[in-house]
């Protein structure tokens, strides 16, 4: 399908819909660190509106500004051409706005008509009628062509399913402005396909959608018009059918980017070995070799067992069978000291719960894998932000007035001090393990 673009409103007869949202100079600070600055944004109904950005532009800030997660700090915001102050979720969600996160929010025990219909459940006589739950469940899911069985635990679905039965909650719900981040991440092709095809379905019916991806392919063939955000600010939005791949990603960036591949280490030069690794069904004769110098990705639709992978290799776990070494030698699984010491630096892709400590501040979740830091107890505050100043430097950790908590950074800087304390913990670390999900 080629993208179209709504015409913007010009008067007359045929004048082409008001914006469902008009944002105007929205700025917000997270620590003294500016995630948005003077952000202005329109959108549409009927148009599938793209955010793109890399990793602490502001795009995340920006949605949930939007969905009343937070306030902004100044600029104003007008929905259906009326301004709202102190916009709450709550509000947002009377105002017809919704949100469908990257981390899917469904009651996984519940079944899928449970959870379409959850705080909105019809009752006769006092209790709750079952059948109209799993009828009004059905229309729900119907309408948006969707065709998934209503009996289903949400915990049985593929990632897939669940964002289209958390779409079609929304839309029920009354949702005329939705939000999707990250909708088709760690998907496999068809299953991303599905996803679009109901996202043009939303337009098509009137919906207004920002679509929140990395996949510049993607966003190039389902999105209507593009709005680029760098350091927090816009710095260019136009219609998809004006803006062509490689410009996209020079604003995205800020310069040209040449794409070059590297020569190939010698075969000697392997640094990291895995063999026959087995976990269960989860994982069966696993191996792989990545020499120095090299990237190698290990892709797979969510549930595939990656972030397995994060477990048996950092030491959380232990196999079945297999083989790891690196540099040549062996290392013993089920122990994150001997994984530590062999050189291995693994980054767990949930940041949230395994990555980062939220009551902690800034400087202090840097230095946190640091041995200094807890053989020295480098708790003085004078000590703590001196050895932790270059590692903001390096990893462009923005955080302008002083040591917030790391709860209070934007999602982009907490990424970025997630890779900097373990890239940190040795001057050349000799295998470097990244795991992504969907949570990363």
């Amino acid at each position: 399908m080629t993208p179209r673009t709504p015409a913007t409103p010009t008067g007359g007869a045929h004048a082409a819909p008001e914006a469902v949202i008009r944002v105007r100079g929205v700025s917000k600070n997270f620590g003294g660190a500016a995630a948005l600055k003077d952000v202005d944004l329109d959108l549409y109904p009927g148009e599938i509106h793209a955010l793109m950005g890399m990793n602490g532009a502001g795009k995340s800030t920006l949605v949930q500004i939007l969905s009343g997660v937070h306030q902004a700090d100044g600029g104003s915001i007008e929905v259906n051409g009326r301004a709202q102050s102190g916009l709450t979720v709550r509000k947002a969600r009377r105002l017809g706005i919704a949100c469908v996160p990257q981390r899917r929010e469904l009651a996984m025990g519940l079944t899928v008509a449970e959870n379409v219909m959850l705080g909105d459940l019809p009752t006769r006589r006092g209790t709750v009628h079952w059948r109209a739950v799993r009828d009004e469940a059905r229309r729900a899911l119907s309408g948006l062509g969707i065709d998934i069985d209503v009996a289903r635990t949400a915990a049985s679905l593929t990632v897939a399913e669940q964002t289209m039965v958390e779409v079609a909650r929304e839309v029920r719900r009354g949702g005329r402005i939705l939000i999707l981040d990250e909708p088709t991440a760690c998907l496999s092709a068809e299953a991303a396909g599905q996803i679009r095809a109901l996202v043009r379905t939303l337009r098509d019916d009137g919906v207004a959608v920002v679509y929140i991806s990395h996949y510049i392919d993607e966003v190039m063939a389902v999105a209507d018009r593009l709005t680029v955000l760098r350091d927090g600010g816009v710095v260019r939005s136009a219609p998809a059918a004006e803006m062509d791949q490689a410009g996209l990603v020079r604003s995205m960036v800020g310069r040209d980017v040449v794409s070059r591949r590297p020569e190939r280490p010698p075969k000697d030069e392997a640094g990291l070995v895995v063999r026959g690794l087995s976990h269960g069904r989860a994982i069966e004769d696993f191996t792989v070799e990545v020499r120095r110098g090299e990237i190698v990705a290990v892709l797979g639709p969510a549930g595939d067992a990656q972030s397995k992978l994060f477990d048996l290799l950092s030491g959380r776990q232990r196999p079945d069978a297999g083989e790891l070494r690196v540099d040549g030698r062996p290392v013993p699984f089920g122990r994150v000291p001997a994984s530590l010491a062999s050189g291995l630096r693994c980054v767990t892709g949930d940041r949230r719960s395994l990555g980062l400590v939220p009551g902690m501040t800034l400087d202090e979740n840097l230095m946190l894998a640091d041995d200094r830091f807890t053989r020295c107890r480098l708790h003085r505050r004078g000590e703590l932000a001196r050895r932790a100043a270059p590692r903001r430097d390096s990893y462009g950790v923005v955080a302008l007035s002083g040591n917030p908590p790391v709860a209070a950074l934007s999602g982009g800087n907490q990424q970025k001090v997630l890779l900097g304390k373990w890239l940190e913990t040795d001057p050349e670390p000799r295998s470097f393990f990244r795991a992504v999900t969907s949570a990363s």
